[in-house]
């Protein structure tokens, strides 16, 4: 049933966008900007929270609790299983906003700072620091982290519905079928946001390395070979396609930072990591709960809640994924996983590429700017005409926007699958190549209806429900940790007991 309906809402939209493209995107567009102006103080409040309640099970006496039986030990490796939940969770983003994002907040600021100045620099690296930090991976982390104990500890199915058992309320159990629906419509329409952007920047990298043309056909025929080579990932299973892609990949794009660290300006990057890193956490409160109300601006808006926005619509995917491979590891070391070392992996990537593109447009007049102004997917091989060894750089870009186009497409149809069929682990081939083709579809019509605006702000039509099931997800996560935690206590203080009775010759025998 849950298949049906949610395949059914997902292929009207595609065919909304075929059929109507200039509608559909006239109507997320609409979407959007009512999300944002109206409910853009309760991302911001509920994003800030989930960073709380994170970091608390990390460091809590709760922290010690394993997603699994006692005996119960990880699945993967620490490598390959990092390897996977970071491609999963953002690894096309990092590419594709890595130099654009950076250069559109120095040149377009947040109010109150003048454009193409050092405090705007200074600025923009903060903010980037602060939209793929921190708050992003806690998302997926308390995410993830409820249905992954509510699967592995209570044997509830891979569902994001299961997870608010613990709640008292009986209204949320009857919401049940609901929520799973819209987990899963959001998922497909957050992913196919992904392989949108993928496509355009694939398509802006064989245009610098090829000369090949840019434009919606060649997109949507990129878009087409990626889907058929994820299908084929995705067909092998976790063990082989996915794990194999994404340790692969991870190594390729520490290559390529340490390639632009070492070609770019090495000390001025190690002094932009340094420096923003300061300011990221001394402002870190008041750049969470920052709003605009005295001040006729929508940079907040259309950056930050955005953002927020659009990573809650992601949560259901990367949460189930990360849940699906996170079995046998403890609370402390599935946050410190899952939130605290992607945050540093992103912090060095952004000060590397973000940096380096900063460096040269302040320093050599570089004119990336201009670049990021008029297609964001071209900022990133622009950079790497001006570096040493560019040809080569921007094909390993290529390539690494490929592998995680693929990881993303495989590791999504995976989820698809498991939240379509029950909480299934391991879905038919069938059901996988339906949402594959799904997906694809999703994205192709997106692209044609408006390019990389309609990709971004179709996720956002199903992000605003989807924040109050978070808030579900929350409190029964910590209602089932406290109750599991006390438990456990219980039965070492029984067994203690019953030792002591055994040792003074009372007990039996």
């Amino acid at each position: 049933m849950q298949l049906l309906v949610s395949a059914g809402l997902i292929l009207a939209m595609v065919l909304w966008g075929l059929l109507a493209p200039a509608s559909l995107g006239a109507v997320f567009d609409q979407a959007l900007a009512f999300t944002t102006r109206s409910f853009g103080w309760f991302y911001l409040w509920v994003v800030l929270l989930l960073v709380g309640l994170a970091l608390f099970l990390a460091v809590s006496r709760y922290g010690d609790l394993k997603l699994g039986a006692d005996e119960d030990e990880p699945e993967f490796s620490l490598g390959a299983w990092f390897s996977m939940l970071f491609a999963a969770g953002m690894g096309i983003g990092l590419v594709f906003w890595g130099v654009a994002e950076p250069l559109s907040h120095y040149g377009t600021p947040p109010p109150g700072i003048a454009p193409r100045t050092p405090e705007a620099a200074n600025a923009a690296m903060r903010y980037t620091f602060f939209h793929w930090g921190l708050h992003p991976w806690a998302v997926y982390s308390v995410v993830g982290l409820a249905i992954a104990f509510f699967q592995f500890r209570r044997r509830a199915p891979a569902l994001v519905s299961a997870s608010t058992a613990a709640l008292p309320w009986r209204f949320a159990q009857r919401l049940s079928p609901l929520v799973d629906v819209l987990a899963v419509v959001a998922t497909a329409f957050g992913v196919a946001a992904s392989l949108g952007i993928g496509s355009l920047q694939i398509n802006s990298g064989l245009n610098a390395v090829f000369g090949l043309p840019v434009g919606p056909a060649w997109q949507v025929g990129i878009l087409a070979v990626t889907t058929a080579l994820f299908l084929g990932s995705a067909l092998s299973g976790v063990h082989r396609g996915i794990k194999w892609l994404s340790s692969s990949n991870l190594v390729l794009a520490a290559l390529l930072a340490l390639a632009v660290f070492v070609l770019g300006p090495t000390v001025a990057l190690i002094d932009t990591f340094t420096t923003t890193l300061g300011n990221y956490l001394s402002e870190f409160v008041r750049m969470s709960l920052r709003t605009t109300p005295f001040r006729d601006s929508r940079w907040v808006g259309s950056w930050t809640i955005f953002y927020w926005a659009w990573w809650i619509a992601w949560s259901p995917f990367v949460g189930l994924f990360i849940a699906r491979v996170s079995r046998g590891r403890t609370l402390r070391e599935f946050v410190v996983g899952t939130v605290l070392a992607p945050t540093l992996a992103g912090f060095v990537w952004f000060s590397v590429f973000g940096g380096t593109a900063l460096h040269l447009e302040i320093f050599q007049n570089a004119g990336l700017s201009q670049a990021v102004a008029g297609d964001v997917s071209t900022a990133l091989f622009r950079m790497f005409e001006l570096l040493p060894g560019g040809l080569l750089m921007s094909v390993a870009a290529t390539l690494l926007v490929l592998v995680f186009f693929v990881t993303s497409g495989d590791s999504a149809t995976l989820v698809l699958g498991m939240m379509s069929t029950g909480g299934n682990a391991d879905p038919s081939a069938r059901v996988k190549l339906v949402w594959g083709v799904l997906v694809a579809a999703i994205a192709a019509s997106l692209l044609l209806a408006g390019g990389v605006q309609a990709v971004q702000t179709a996720t956002i039509v199903f992000a605003l429900p989807f924040a109050v099931v978070i808030v579900l997800m929350a409190v029964s996560l910590l209602l089932a940790v406290r109750h599991d935690w006390r438990e456990e206590q219980r039965r070492e203080r029984e067994l203690r007991r019953r030792l002591r009775d055994i040792a003074d010759g009372s007990g039996p025998r």
